[in-house]
Formats: structure tokens, sequence, C-alpha cells
């Protein structure tokens, strides 16, 4: 099989289209789906149903999926660990992380990362913690920094390097604000503002609620920390936020749950694949963020699962 057919069909699944795949080949529609017939040809079948202007795997795509990516994904570390025996670190660094790790934990790192290591080409991309996790399984990128879920993936490895505090918030001019003791059942009657339920942070706040046999009124929802946090400054509600977050805007209070003290928290850290071999650059890169990070706390503290 052809590797630039390969490269073409799996560029068309993550896309989505062949317009936007030839894109990001640097190559023509009609060259992309020249390749994708030559690899329908090689193998005697079709790997993509086309309906009502989409596109759809077949059978024989789904199965070829993975395989292609595991491909794909060994030349590209072998050509890596080739060029990386002279012990040089240069090429391309892409590392997944959220917007809130990105705004309130990297930038010290990125600027001293970046002073050190000129010739690294580091490429972000800002995702939700579930959608890094699928990348670094993929092989898309070689290192996650996200909020470290509860179960990980068993080729996953995840080391905890922030333990990222959960508060209760509002609007200093909300009603909550002016009341002295507040329950889940309280709380549950005004609405909030909460990152997607099915996100890790959503999880923990709907678990809350549902051991308490509550439900929650939900006014809106965005995975976007600093969009929940102005929306949460204007009184539209409240919501839970990480207590770095947490200005003259906002007031902070403790919630209860027959009686006892309901108290969230998070973890914050790097994931990357126990089959992957770091290469140069992304060893570098978690170099000076394990270096950053003791300048601070206790290395020791950190945890590996």
């Amino acid at each position: 099989m052809d590797i630039e057919s390969l490269r073409a069909f799996v560029n068309v699944v993550d896309t989505g289209s062949f317009s936007l795949a030839a894109k990001q080949l640097f190559i023509t529609q009609p060259a992309v789906s020249k390749r994708i017939s030559a690899l329908e040809s090689h193998l005697n079948h079709s790997l993509f149903d086309r309906v009502a202007r989409q596109i759809f795997l077949t059978e024989a795509g789904e199965n070829l999926l993975p395989r292609a990516r595991a491909i794909l994904q060994s030349i590209s570390d072998t050509e890596r660990n080739i060029r990386e025996l002279s012990g040089e670190i240069n090429g391309i660094l892409k590392v997944a992380t959220s917007h809130h790790i990105g705004l309130h934990h990297l930038p010290p790192i990125l600027r001293e990362f970046a002073s050190q290591h000129r010739n690294v080409n580091l490429q972000f991309e800002f995702l939700d913690s579930e959608q890094a996790n699928e990348k670094i399984l993929r092989g898309a990128c070689e290192l996650a920094i996200v909020t470290i879920p509860r179960h990980l993936e068993p080729s996953l490895k995840a080391e905890i390097l922030w333990q990222d505090q959960l508060s209760f918030a509002c609007g200093i001019n909300h009603s909550l604000a002016k009341t002295a003791s507040i329950t889940l059942r309280d709380l549950s009657k005004y609405p909030a503002i909460l990152p997607d339920l099915n996100t890790i942070t959503g999880k923990k706040v709907k678990h809350c609620f549902d051991q308490a046999d509550l439900s929650l009124s939900l006014n809106m929802s965005t995975n976007y920390l600093e969009t929940i946090k102005m929306m949460v400054s204007v009184g539209l509600g409240w919501s839970v936020l990480p207590a770095t977050m947490l200005d003259n805007h906002l007031t902070s209070f403790q919630v209860t749950n027959k009686s006892e003290a309901v108290s969230l928290g998070r973890q914050l850290g790097v994931i990357t694949h126990k089959n992957r071999t770091l290469g140069n650059a992304a060893r570098a890169f978690y170099s000076t963020l394990c270096a950053n990070i003791k300048q601070n706390t206790d290395l020791s503290q950190i945890t590996r699962k």
C-alpha cells in the first residue's frame, strides 16, 4: 500500500471532507480523490459511502482506519528516532491542553521552553480533556496537559502535577451571596452555569447532586471557564470554578449536605502513551515543566498512575 494514499485516507476521515483533507496535505482535491481511488482499487473494497454530500466509512474503511493510523505513526516515530540520534532538540512538538491550563499554568513554562529551544516548533491544540486523551491514544500528539480522569485508558499513563481546588461561586450581587447557610437542596433551586456534564468537572458536580437525589437547574453550559466566570460575575447563575480564578467580582460560598461540607477538587497533569517513546523535544518540554513546578512545590508529591 502506498503511504501517501494511507495519509490521504486518514486525513479525509479526520476532517470529514476531501477538500479539507487536500488543504491539510497541500495538494488538490482531485489528487486526494485519486489517492483514495488507488487505495480502494488496491484493496478491492470501497472505503467511503457518500450520502447527501456527506461521507461515511464502510466496513472496510472501519477496519483499515486503526491499522492505517498505526502504520503512519510507526513511520513517523521511526523517522523521528533516526533524526534524533544526534541528540538535537528540534522539529515539531504537538501538545494538547485545556484553555484553563493554557491560561493559568503554562505561560511561564512556555516562555522558558521557547527561550531555551528556539528550533522547536511548539504546536498547542486547546481541547477538552476527553478529546486530548483521544489524541494521545491515536498518536496525534505526544503530551496532553489536562484534567486527569478518574478512569484512564489502560494504554495511557498520567502524572498528576497540580491539585486544583474547586469552589462554589456566584456574583457579588447574587442572592446566594447574601445567604448565610447554603445546602445542596437550596442550591438546586437556583440556575447553574457549568461545563458540559459529560466533562470531568461537570461529572463531579452532577455526582454531588445525584448522590443527594437532587436535580440540577442548568441555565446554560459552556466548557470555557473564563466565559463561565464572566456570566457568573454578572449574576446569571452560580457555578463551580477553580479557586485560583476567584476575584473581587465573585463570592465563594460553602455548601453543605446533611450537615457535611461539600468539597470538590480535580487533578491536573500530563498524560502520555505507555507504548510511545517521547522524542527529544517532548522530553525537554517535560523537563522544563517539572523544573518550573519544583520551584513552587516538592516534586516528590507528583503522583503517577
